[in-house]
């Protein structure tokens, strides 16, 4: 057997093709999508990030709107910034970049933030939405990346309903985050969550119909864990340096030699990352929808398409 790469490459490129048509909508509207992002200091692996979002709004035609702080500015500072995206009216979502200067309180800043504008989906009014709304008909933004997961798996035709399905890791990203969407009516998987204190890890493993490892440790996950044809969804990731080539490489959480038995993977990278990017731009577009009056999709793991 054979497993299937479940490509978020070119998962995202599709659904980018879909975000265009739906931009082009707005903006004839006169009310076009517009990303923000607070980025404090100059920390490279931030950098990138950012600018990397912004290359994805080019691409869609979405407004780009960044606001850099240095990294010595304190929290009145950031608060301001923030203060400035929830009041501009041509940004419809933003991000402040994590992690932020020793000393700043992120939950503070991240409780101001406008929950419609909150374009990673992680604002506590945001997740509580997602907890009372177990139907999946949920009208805020949603965590970017268990929603590109759920996605990707359901552009491949995968269905998780009654599946066992094991986390690994209780982040608020994904751990904590994730079982919300797999348990939701239209979904119905069942999910364990496993982390550092549970008891017989492999015996969960074994077990899984799907994996999805989001920890951060490379290799975590073995062949001699996995079933025969189970998916893997390799989230975590890792900088390791290559002693031979004395180079950094980035590793997953699981291990490419077990996908000898599963039916399907990710790949890391180009798995899960290229989703994470893609759902924060339909969190953005969705936003101006939303102001705009346009029904919004009734599923959270595959947005509408037009």
């Amino acid at each position: 057997m054979t497993a299937v790469k479940l490509d978020g490459k070119a998962a995202a490129a599709e659904l980018k093709e879909d975000l265009r048509a739906r931009v082009a909508r707005l903006t004839a509207m006169g009310r076009t999508p517009g990303l923000g992002t607070i980025l404090v200091g100059e920390d490279p692996g931030s950098l990138k990030y950012v600018e990397g979002k912004h290359r994805d709004c080019s691409q869609v035609g979405i407004r780009s709107i960044r606001i850099d702080l240095p990294a010595d500015a304190g929290k009145e500072r950031i608060l301001a910034a923030v203060d400035q995206l929830n009041q501009d009216p041509d940004c419809t979502g933003y991000i402040v970049q994590l992690p932020l200067p020793e000393g700043v309180d992120t939950t503070e800043i991240i409780d101001h933030i406008d929950p419609a504008k909150d374009a990673d989906g992680m604002h506590p009014y945001n997740l509580g939405q997602l907890v009372l709304h177990t139907d999946g008909r949920v009208r805020t933004p949603l965590p970017c990346t268990p929603r590109g997961i759920l996605y990707l798996l359901d552009h491949h035709g995968i269905d998780l309903a009654g599946k066992e399905v094991c986390v690994l890791g209780r982040g608020l990203t994904v751990g904590r985050t994730i079982g919300l969407l797999l348990t939701n009516r239209g979904v119905d998987a069942t999910v364990t969550l496993c982390h550092t204190r549970t008891r017989d890890i492999d015996a969960h493993l074994r077990r899984a119909d799907v994996i999805i490892a989001a920890v951060g440790q490379a290799g975590l996950v073995g062949p001699d864990q996995v079933r025969q044809g189970a998916v893997l969804v390799d989230v975590g990731v890792s900088r390791i340096r290559d002693q031979q080539e004395g180079r950094w490489r980035v590793k997953g959480d699981i291990d490419p030699a077990a996908r000898l038995s599963a039916a399907a993977y990710t790949p890391n990278p180009g798995g899960v990352g290229p989703m994470t990017r893609a759902m924060l731009l339909v969190n953005v577009v969705e936003s101006a929808e939303r102001a705009a009056g346009i029904p919004a999709c009734d599923t959270p793991e595959a947005p509408r398409r037009q």
